[in-house]
């Protein structure tokens, strides 16, 4: 016997007013299946956005940035001008 058949038979020796019950179960069990899949939705969305956003950064311009060196020979100026000896 099948889980369905099963369920039915059980089904078929309730009574009435909790067959409302199982109803309301089944209505509730739907309604959540239904939010779940609605949840996956916006991911895929995502998903193409965020793919959307790396091809843009992937066609920024880089400029490139001063030497170390430069910057640390700024630096050792400016406190030689401080009168620190390094």
């Amino acid at each position: 016997m099948t889980l369905r058949e099963t369920a039915i038979v059980k089904l078929e020796q309730l009574p009435e007013p909790l067959l409302q019950e199982i109803s309301d179960f089944i209505d509730f069990i739907t309604h959540k299946h239904q939010a779940k899949l609605a949840e996956y939705q916006p991911e895929d969305h995502l998903s193409e956005a965020w793919a959307d956003w790396f091809k843009g950064v992937d066609r920024l311009e880089v400029t490139p940035t001063e030497p170390s060196i430069h910057y640390q020979q700024l630096l050792l100026n400016k406190y030689r001008k401080q009168g620190l000896e390094l």
